[in-house]
């Protein structure tokens, strides 16, 4: 007998099937409403970061749980590579969540809303760039760090979801995926992610201040 959410379209399917095609069509929508009005917000993003690296700034990510895992992810890219056909120099990006021991010494200490704006102010320099993800806008230390980063001279980006919440007021420039689904607001933040460091390789090569190796 079939229960709950899960039902079965055709016969002998596995009534968890249609619940995956779902979600997978729920994704596509996202990404659909990405394409028709929000690319060019990943096109500023691209460039605030590609005038603060040519300036010889760095980008600084910071976000919590997932979005801490997108956050390591997208300054991977930057710090190491992105593309397996294109060879170059590492790039300046630091993910802010970096250790357990900052991290939990911060909680201790301080409080845990006040993490990332610590980092910022301890390692971010006028002319860098904040990028803030956080799905709701509404993660308070990523608030205050992108107010502390405003503070200092730091531009300030954010990749969000929903309506933006508070965050939104506080950045630059913001990517604001049209979805109040967790789930589909990063996977749309990991999509443009990745466009997003792609155009700033090619941005860099094309002023002269990447090369291919």
């Amino acid at each position: 007998m079939v229960t709950g959410v899960f039902s079965a379209v055709h016969e002998n399917e596995d009534p968890r099937a249609e619940y995956v095609r779902d979600m997978v069509r729920r994704s596509i929508a996202v990404k659909e409403k990405l394409i028709a009005d929000h690319v060019p917000s990943a096109l500023r993003i691209a460039d605030v970061c590609i005038d603060a690296l040519s300036a010889g700034g760095k980008l600084l990510f910071c976000g919590n749980g997932g979005s801490a895992a997108d956050a390591q992810h997208l300054a991977a890219e930057l710090l190491v590579r992105l593309r397996p056909d294109v060879d170059r120099a590492g790039l300046p990006a630091i993910a802010l969540a970096m250790d357990t021991s900052s991290l939990t010494a911060c909680g201790n200490d301080y409080s845990f809303e006040h993490y990332f704006e610590r980092m910022v102010r301890a390692l971010g320099r006028k002319g860098d760039v904040l990028i803030g993800i956080t799905t709701s806008g509404k993660s308070l230390n990523i608030i205050n760090a992108l107010q502390a980063a405003r503070q200092m001279g730091i531009h300030t980006v954010g990749l969000l979801g929903g309506t933006g919440g508070a965050a939104l007021a506080e950045c630059d420039v913001a990517l604001v995926v049209p979805s109040t689904e967790t789930g589909r607001i990063q996977e749309g933040h990991i999509t443009l992610g990745h466009a997003i460091m792609e155009l700033i390789e090619e941005g860099l090569f094309d002023k002269g201040k990447l090369t291919r190796t």
